[in-house]
């Protein structure tokens, strides 16, 4: 059986008041690890292409703008 959003939204509505402040303080704790995780990953990537050259730095806008633009 698949559950949709509008199925969890419905039963979430269900639950009691405490049911449901547990529920967010959860869902705020996964968001924050996932958060974290996309991070370290960003991260790992940015370290792999500074290895391989790949990164461009400048302090000049214009030049930064053309980099935006590739």
């Amino acid at each position: 059986m698949k559950i949709t959003f509008a199925g969890v939204v419905e039963e979430v509505k269900q639950l009691s008041f405490d049911e449901k402040r547990e529920l967010k303080d959860l869902l705020e704790t996964y968001l924050i690890e996932e958060r974290r995780q996309e991070i370290l990953e960003n991260g790992e990537q940015t370290k792999q292409e500074l290895k391989k050259g790949e990164l461009k730095f400048s302090s000049n806008t214009d030049e930064l703008m053309e980099m935006l633009d590739d």
